[in-house]
């Protein structure tokens, strides 16, 4: 079994394959009378037809080592993950070569962050490390298809560094 060693979720390292959702360093903008900092339209959301919506998932918590053997993508919209707790939970992604995706890369978000597959991306399931596994999703709200599925001829070893 080939292993992968995750790596700190980055807003750098994770470009190739959407946004990571975590405070700026200041907000945009201070509403609420100066009770509230806002940062800004921090996702690029994507649909090529259908209408965003949000939905909650509760994922039960997986554990290091982890296996993985299939990978899925939303060629019709982007996905994005906002856990519901500050627990960090494990992000699988894949560039696509030739409408196969390539060797996965896993990271580790930070308490906080959330993620924003761009449309089209590789990744794994969503993976909680702890309980509760509770996420706000949004995404595309369609009646058609919109899931690809791709399953490794020999599955991968997740491991955290």
């Amino acid at each position: 079994m080939k292993r992968i060693t995750t790596e700190p979720l980055t807003a750098d390292a994770f470009a190739p394959f959407g946004d990571v959702l975590e405070l700026k360093s200041k907000p945009d903008q201070v509403i609420n009378q100066g009770y509230c900092g806002r940062h800004h339209d921090l996702a690029q959301l994507d649909f090529t037809s259908g209408k965003p919506g949000i939905s909650l998932f509760d994922s039960e918590p997986r554990q290091f080592p982890y296996t993985l053997d299939m990978v899925e993508r939303h060629p019709k919209g982007s996905q994005a993950f906002i856990p519901m707790s500050l627990s960090p939970f494990l992000v699988i992604v894949a560039e696509d070569v030739g409408n196969i995706p390539a060797i996965p890369r896993a990271f580790v978000t930070a308490p906080g962050q959330g993620i924003n597959l761009h449309m089209g991306t590789w990744h794994g399931v969503l993976t909680p490390l702890h309980a509760p596994g509770l996420f706000a999703v949004v995404d595309r709200i369609a009646s058609d298809t919109n899931l690809e599925e791709h399953f490794f001829e020999a599955p991968f070893s997740i491991v955290h560094r």
